[in-house]
């Protein structure tokens, strides 16, 4: 036994083990200090030397909203960079400036809430920018090089505490605080957990983060998957933290208990630690929790496992031990490392996406420099301030001089007149200091105000010419001559005000109406339109002001101008992260927004040598067939336009690849809210078309030869290696993909999964052999008639390539594996989720805590097909658990109807189930089809005789 002196309580020697430290520190923490521990904003218990501790600090790709910071690629930047050993020296770089920022600023958070793990399942999902790929396993590589970076390297002691978000299928802002992803099981475990799994497996992260949506009709915050799955893979203890207002949510919104003391004991019980509700003040939620344990809804041993779990985070950040920690005196902010960082993962993050021999641009080429996001450097809702910024055009100045490069944004220059026929004016603003939203920095950047130090818009005989953008939807931004944009305060008058559009809700947006002989211009954020007043142009509910859109130059005309006589035309489009597509806002289209085609089509009529560089949180679906070149990016940071160059001039070659597919059209993709990725035939695992680009597509301005692909199976991995061979003559990246497909599978699998890659740099002429270790899991699939993962035995076809479809080398092997049986119906039954086919039919809750069930579709009739039944040698009758009212219609073989069950209608809930049976003959192998009709829950189907 350890010696304590008096004054040492056992929680504070460093030389025992945390779990001992945390017993003790327990014991010595009285009730209601263990419930305050259990919001956002946990308070100092005085008492005991313990300080205020917060969780949540957001870091996707830089440290965010706490003031200037560096600004790295977003986060699907960095997923097309496909290198893990870069984002892990990022993570190292963010998690380095978060420990620097917190030493002169204690609002900044230790525990960090990145990255985000959600698959890119449907590129119109507005949050598309926040997640690596549509891929698990590049998900999973590319988060768990992050979160290594994240806590560092030492053994005992984290730098910060990662959590991953947003827990589980979550790819729809569309109502996303009561929309319900139907998840069947084979989709559950073979990609949307796969991504989570795989992270926490890899041992460096310290929690996940709920998502807002519900999942099979139960709310992600009171899932059982937390305790089923997330917790099964590590024996670390792992901190849950809600999302922000989700506890609320599920009695405000999603309506699933009639209390919130109900709701918050539901979600500690199912594994929530720690409630983000109502801002810094912890008193709502903290009452909550006392009634519900006064109700009897919660034991002190619940909230005890809780607080367990927070403090083993605080321990590991070494919060108790300071003479310890070997991160407490990191001052590493904005280095020269970090600033050559960000630059060097904007540069691998570019995509080549098309190239006619244009690129790289050939030395005294003059340019010019057209489109919307030319001269821009764009933040997102997670990005920090930036303390450097580079645009493309101020790129290409800097790399080929500003007396080559000619530039026109391309914006519609307007004026706005009112129907006394005077004009909106923008007044001159003297000594009044520029500001850059966020710089100061705020735990909640949503409670922002906007400027009200600068004079309101007027009126005059001459007016001011704004730039208009269109940036689609209807959807305008204003900007005055001296960079500011048209925005509105919470005083409700329009300033020219802002630095960029942004803000929680965006006060820079607006609509033209068109009525009468002219336009209404209503505010998109306050949803009033604007009017002319004596004390200033502001917004109100009435008296609208009628406008006439004076046009003095179109932007396409701009563009023709400048054009027509450069070597080479670079049209820079793209996406503005606050606009069309954002965290609570999904998209409406793949397509280029009008104004940027407009653009577009302009620059390629007035010179063929066209290059498109997309700038964009997310794919287009653009014709590239008449241009001489075509990349993306996505914002790309702080050194985003100084990347761009570099690559254009050939001093880098370009090596990204894209993270997922990009579809030709809309009538590619499936509903928003379709999250079955195998029945609707989703993502480069399932789709079946032609896409625009493949997923892992990107061209180099070299080429690479393959070959020598071996491979051998040894105690549960399949080793496989091959060569690349730099046959150009640039020094280059390449990312070598290797793939594999199930050659005569059972049962629909994926075209081609990715099971591994790496990129590797190689001098013109040098070869390199990569070796590859691949566990046989990951040849596995979820057997919903065994209820695991199998491995079917087969031939399986290793693919190895530039991209998906590019594939260079190809072998078969023969993998051993446990046979497929058919289902014992007799023994087992069938669970209604189990089905291998269905049309019409969603997945629901079987009760609050646990278990699925099925149910038509909302004015749908539903069809399930349960393959390979066997009824032995033989049955005589059926039993279905059923709740609501309706029918179920049982066939065999999609034969005849030999048994239809029927649910009366009644006053019971979706909860109270039933038990019906019928009489049927059947005997040996078939295909179980069942029709559901009505609004009735069907859970399980039982077979006897």
């Amino acid at each position: 036994m350890t010696a304590h002196p008096p004054h040492t309580p056992p929680f504070r020697d460093p030389h025992l083990p945390f779990a001992k430290r945390i017993d003790d520190l327990l014991s010595r923490l009285t009730l209601d200090e263990k419930t305050g521990f259990l919001h956002q904003f946990a308070p100092a218990v005085e008492r005991l030397g313990i300080s205020a501790f917060r969780t949540g600090q957001e870091a996707l790709h830089g440290v965010a909203w706490m003031g200037p910071a560096t600004v790295f690629p977003q986060a699907v930047g960095l997923g097309a960079t496909w290198n893990t050993d870069l984002v892990r020296r990022i993570g190292e770089a963010v998690s380095k400036e978060v420990r620097a920022m917190r030493a002169r600023d204690d609002r900044v958070g230790l525990n960090i809430w990145a990255p985000t793990v959600n698959l890119l399942r449907h590129p119109l999902w507005g949050r598309n920018e926040e997640g690596y790929s549509e891929d698990p396993k590049l998900t999973s590589a590319i988060a768990t090089a992050y979160t290594h970076g994240l806590r560092g390297d030492h053994p005992t002691y984290w730098r910060t505490a990662p959590v991953l978000k947003h827990w589980l299928a979550h790819n729809n802002e569309t109502d996303r605080a009561t929309s319900s992803s139907s998840v069947r099981p084979r989709v559950l475990h073979e990609y949307d957990l796969r991504a989570f799994r795989e992270t926490v497996e890899a041992g460096a992260v310290a929690g996940v983060m709920p998502a807002y949506n519900l999942v099979n009709g139960r709310p992600n915050h009171v899932s059982p998957y937390l305790r089923e799955h997330l917790r099964a893979w590590t024996d670390e203890e792992l901190l849950v933290c809600s999302d922000a207002g989700a506890p609320s949510n599920l009695v405000d919104h999603e309506h699933y208990f009639d209390t919130h003391e109900e709701a918050t004991a539901a979600s500690l019980r199912a594994g929530v630690d720690s409630f983000t509700d109502h801002g810094t003040d912890s008193s709502q939620m903290v009452g909550r929790i006392r009634k519900a344990y006064e109700q009897g809804l919660l034991t002190e041993a619940d909230i005890d496992t809780a607080v367990r779990r927070q403090l083993s985070v605080r321990f590991r950040l070494g919060e108790f031990d300071p003479h310890y920690d070997p991160h407490a005196d990191v001052k590493d902010f904005d280095t020269p490392a970090h600033r050559a960082l960000a630059q060097e993962a904007a540069e691998q993050a570019i995509v080549l996406l098309r190239n006619d021999g244009v690129l790289p641009l050939a030395p005294g080429t003059r340019l010019a420099v057209v489109g919307l996001l030319a001269d821009e450097c764009k933040r997102d809702w997670y990005s920090g301030t930036l303390i450097h910024r580079s645009t493309p055009l101020e790129g290409l100045y800097e790399r080929f001089g500003a007396e080559r490069v000619e530039f026109a944004e391309g914006v519609d220059r307007v004026r706005l007149k009112t129907s006394a026929g005077t004009f909106l004016h923008v007044l001159a603003s003297e000594d009044v200091e520029d500001e850059v939203r966020g710089a100061e920095g705020a735990l909640d950047p949503a409670l922002l105000a906007g400027r009200t130090d600068l004079p309101p818009l007027t009126t005059d005989a001459t007016g001011t010419e704004f730039a208009l953008v269109d940036w689609d939807e209807g959807v305008l931004t204003l900007r005055a001559p001296d960079g500011r944009y048209l925005s509105v305060a919470e005083d409700g008058y329009l300033r020219a005000s802002a630095d960029q559009p942004g803000g929680w809700v965006v006060q820079e947006t607006f609509r033209l109406e068109p009525h009468a002989n002219g336009h209404l211009l209503r505010h998109i954020g306050t949803g009033r339109h604007v009017t002319v007043a004596a004390d200033g142009v502001k917004v109100a509910d009435e008296n609208a002001e009628t406008f006439e859109l004076i046009i003095a130059e179109r932007g396409e005309d701009a563009v023709t101008r400048v054009t027509s006589e450069a070597d080479v035309v670079l049209v820079v489009a793209g996406n503005d992260p606050h606009i069309n597509g954002r965290e609570t806002e999904d998209r409406a289209s793949l397509r280029l927004p009008a104004h940027q085609e407009r653009l577009l089509r302009a620059a390629r009529a007035a010179n063929p040598r066209t290059v498109l560089a997309l700038v964009s949180a997310y794919p287009y679906a653009v014709d590239t067939s008449g241009l001489a070149a075509a990349l993306w990016t996505a914002h790309g940071g702080q050194a985003a336009g100084t990347a761009l160059a570099r690559v254009l001039a050939g001093d880098v070659s370009p090596a990204g690849r894209l993270p997922q597919t990009w579809y030709e059209n809309d009538g590619d993709l499936p509903g928003l809210l379709d999250y079955d990725v195998i029945g609707s035939r989703q993502t480069y695992l399932y789709f079946e078309g032609t896409p625009l680009f493949p997923f892992g597509h990107g061209l180099s301005y070299t080429s690479f030869s393959y070959g020598d692909l071996t491979s051998r199976v040894t105690e549960g991995t399949l080793h496989v290696s091959f060569a690349i061979t730099n046959t150009g003559d640039v020094t280059a990246d390449e990312v070598a993909q290797l793939y594999t497909r199930a050659v005569d599978p059972a049962l629909p699998r994926p075209r081609r999964e990715l099971v591994a890659h790496r990129r590797v740099t190689l001098a013109p002429g040098a070869r390199e052999e990569l070796s590859f270790e691949v566990p046989l899991r990951a040849f596995e699939f979820w057997d919903v008639a065994q209820g695991r993962s199998r491995l079917e035995p087969g031939p399986y076809e290793l693919l190895a390539g530039a991209s998906s479809e590019d594939i260079r080398l190809r072998t078969t092997v023969l993998l051993d594996g446990e046979p497929g049986a058919p289902r014992p119906v007799l023994r087992r039954g069938l669970e209604g989720a189990d089905f291998d086919e269905q049309s019409g039919v969603e997945i629901v809750d079987r009760t609050r805590t646990a278990g699925d069930a099925v149910t038509a579709a909302e004015g749908r009739t539903g069809e399930l097909v349960y393959r390979d039944c066997d009824f032995g040698d033989g049955v005589s009758g059926v039993t279905m658990t059923v709740s609501g009212q309706g029918a179920v219609e049982l066939s065999l073989d999609g034969g005849t109807v030999l048994a239809v069950l029927q649910v009366e209608e009644s006053d019971s809930g979706p909860y109270d189930y039933t038990t019906l049976g019928a009489g049927i003959v059947a005997e040996g192998v078939h295909d179980v089809h069942l029709t559901l009709r009505g609004p009735l829950r069907l859970a399980h189907v039982g077979f006897s005789g």
